[in-house]
């Protein structure tokens, strides 16, 4: 049985194929078009994940979106009904959802297939049902709790439930025009974050300040009783005139979401590239606490309900490290299960799951404990990039050495990051998911605590305030980390052991926290080799791991890893078993 899973015509489109239960691919659109959270049809995916499978597309039998138009409508009525919003903002959601239902033609299209060549059919899941799907259906735990919290997705904002087997049982959803996940953008904007996912901005940013606004952020968004929480809408948009959208094709772009009335309460909006300062600091960290607030009263609600020990947890806001990191200190959960790809991405693996499991009443037999799921390539296929390219490595005075040993490999490479070097890290299949967790990584040598400024200023050209992150042997996390939770996919922070902090200063928060990836020697055997030879020169067992990309997409194919390594200051760029050192020369 063959499934394709598609997130389309939305931020973050992308693919992933299901065969017999098994995920075989998945993959973002934007790492083949080069364009951040690429939205419109996937169809580069979709190319990807049949070719990895060798399965032509009319061989697929069920596609699976995670969009339903026709999910909520009495709300969705009643809604509208009450406020009759304008033609335009109808209009754009009508022409959206017309899309979602011509998905095969539009596949056909794309792929560059006759008419009537795909023959599957198409399951449209309900945005946030597949959210919940991409993380329990996929997750070790038998039985969990179960949550979705984000910006929109069919008339909802928030879904919770209870997973049990291959079952997933919702009890409750926040819908229009209540939404966590857009108070957080709301604030983004108003911070002077004005491209689409620049929340992770702000949730930085918190760490430099002090909550000294509660006051005012619990008059935006305030907690109510059973889970739940509700938005003053006053300081929106969103609920009375809409907000402009674009999510056809390219990069989607939002209009303003906050009212005049958000400016009256907290001043004047930071424009864009403004000088960030204590008062933003201090604003960031606000909305920080209060979503954090929120966020707690949602999942110790939920804990009311089901007194499950685990919680599996996904939806845009399941991006918030700095809140998921204190989900086993301020609820009763034990166990936390949270997905490489929680928001819109990875509900293309929910609604390839929910069919698999529930509609096609199949039990689960796949638990997702590795991230690398996108496209690899051979030694030949780079030796013969590395030779079209040889003109430019020479000019950039490049050696290029082998080294087929992968003992010998890890060793070199450890000793190059020891001496200081910042390194380009290419192995493998490419992850996903929007972190770099050894497959397509810069890595460098966290004990030293210039290394920040190196990256930024050399290699990532981005705000000063934003943290690196450590890669740490999953068997030393106990040693570094005040919780010792395993973390493999780089979606929760904890706290730095004070004693630690001056080993490792270039990944620590100024609030003396990091964003951690634990890195198993049973699923990433490669980058724990590294690591692990990294500890036997340094004694310290943590390499700072930072997406290998410059301001686009994390570098899928061998021509874009030389792309970025050739155009910034990077000093050595591992290529599977090439190692190419820029000479001082």
């Amino acid at each position: 049985m063959r499934i394709l899973g598609i997130n389309a015509y939305h931020a973050d489109a992308s693919a992933c194929l299901v065969v017999d239960g098994q995920l075989v691919a998945a993959a973002e659109e934007e790492r083949f078009r080069r364009v951040k959270h690429w939205a419109g049809l996937p169809s580069e995916a979709v190319r990807y994940c049949l070719q990895k499978a060798e399965v032509k597309a009319e061989a697929i039998e069920h596609i699976a979106i995670n969009r339903n138009p026709g999910a909520n409508l009495i709300k969705k009525f009643l809604y509208a009904f009450s406020k009759r919003p304008g033609l335009a903002a109808i209009r754009d959601r009508l022409r959206n959802s017309f899309m979602v239902g011509d998905v095969r033609q539009k596949l056909e299209a794309g792929l560059g297939l006759s008419s009537g060549t795909i023959k599957a059919q198409v399951h449209q899941v309900e945005h946030h049902r597949a959210h919940l799907a991409s993380s329990f259906l996929v997750s070790p735990f038998e039985s969990a709790a179960l949550a979705s919290v984000d910006g929109f997705g069919d008339f909802v904002s928030t879904m919770v439930g209870r997973g049990e087997g291959a079952t997933v049982t919702v009890f409750d959803r926040v819908t229009f025009p209540h939404s966590l996940g857009l108070f957080y953008l709301a604030m983004t904007q108003y911070l002077g974050f004005l491209d689409y996912g620049d929340e992770y901005k702000v949730m930085g940013l918190a760490a430099y300040g002090k909550p000294e606004y509660p006051d005012a952020m619990r008059q935006i968004v305030r907690p109510v009783p059973n889970g739940r929480f509700e938005l003053e809408l006053r300081y929106f948009l969103h609920h009375a005139e809409g907000v402009s959208m674009t999510w056809d094709i390219g990069a989607p772009v939002l209009g303003r979401v906050f009212s005049d009335d958000l400016v009256t309460l907290l001043g004047p909006p930071r424009k864009r590239n403004e000088p960030i300062t204590t008062r933003h600091e201090n604003l960031a960290s606000s909305v920080q606490a209060v979503y954090e607030d929120v966020f707690f009263n949602i999942l110790n609600g939920l804990y009311d309900r089901t007194r499950q020990k685990a919680l599996c947890l996904a939806g845009g806001c399941a991006q918030n490290s700095v809140a998921n990191g204190q989900i086993a200190l301020r609820t009763p959960f034990e166990r936390v299960y949270v997905p490489p790809a929680v928001g819109d991405a990875g509900g293309a693996i929910g609604a390839a799951y929910v069919v698999w499991n529930e509609k096609l009443g199949n039990p689960r037999s796949f638990v997702m404990d590795r991230a690398d799921w996108g496209p690899s390539f051979d030694e030949s296929e780079i030796s013969e990039e590395l030779g079209v390219r040889g003109e430019e490595l020479k000019a950039e005075h490049c050696v290029v050495e082998e080294i087929p040993d992968e003992g010998n490999l890890c060793r070199r490479t450890a000793w190059e990051i020891a001496d200081g070097k910042v390194m380009g890290w290419f192995q493998g299949r490419m992850e996903w998911g929007p972190r770099a967790l050894g497959s397509r990584s810069i890595v460098a040598d966290p004990r030293r605590p210039e290394m920040k400024d190196i990256l930024n200023s050399r290699i990532k050209k981005r705000e000063s305030f934003r943290p690196f992150a450590p890669s740490i042997l999953e068997e030393a996390v106990g040693e570094y980390f005040e919780q010792c939770a395993p973390s493999p996919f780089m979606t929760m922070t904890y706290h730095v052991r004070s004693e630690k902090r001056k080993m490792i200063p270039a990944v620590i928060h100024v609030d003396g926290t990091s964003r951690l990836q634990t890195v198993s020697r049973q699923t990433q055997p490669l980058y724990w080799r590294l690591i692990k030879e990294f500890q036997g020169l340094t004694g310290v067992p943590v390499v700072l791991n930072t997406s290998f990309n410059e301001n686009e997409p994390i570098v899928c194919t061998p021509a874009d890893a030389l792309d970025c390594f050739l155009r910034t200051r990077m000093d050595v760029l591992v290529l599977g078993k090439h190692l190419i050192v820029r000479s001082k020369g």
